[in-house]
């Protein structure tokens, strides 16, 4: 299966979002920010990267920005629960910045799995 990257600032939901691609049989490694992720990307490589929008020290649009610049065939998942301006802004700005797909917190398992089988598979994004 695939080898992928985690990030959230919200350690309960990165540990549920990890326990559940590990279930399907994904490695599945985490990044509490988007500094620890662009480390950790430069470490080893990742078929996959799934980021929140809002966290500490780099935020995930500047994240996205990044790893898009260095790697443009990346494949990127942007989630977001919003914030005050709303979720929908930050994941509409994410996918025209380089997301293939986006994730409307709170998710289900289902939605996750699906939409990571779909990126994987090089499915068009959804809007």
């Amino acid at each position: 299966m695939a080898k992928i990257l985690i990030v959230d600032d919200n350690s309960s939901l990165l540990e549920i979002t990890r326990e559940f691609l590990l279930r399907s049989g994904h490695v599945a490694i985490t990044a509490a920010n988007g500094k620890q992720a662009v480390d950790l990307f430069t470490a080893q490589s990742f078929d996959l990267v799934i980021t929140d929008l809002i966290m500490p020290e780099k935020e995930g649009i500047e994240t996205i920005i990044e790893l898009r610049r260095a790697h443009p065939t990346l494949k990127i998942i942007a989630m977001s629960g919003g914030g005050r301006r709303g979720a929908g802004d930050y994941l509409a700005l994410a996918q025209m910045l380089g997301a293939s797909r986006t994730l409307l917190k709170p998710f289900s398992a289902e939605e996750l799995l699906e939409a990571v089988a779909d990126v994987l598979a090089g499915g068009t994004p959804a809007k």
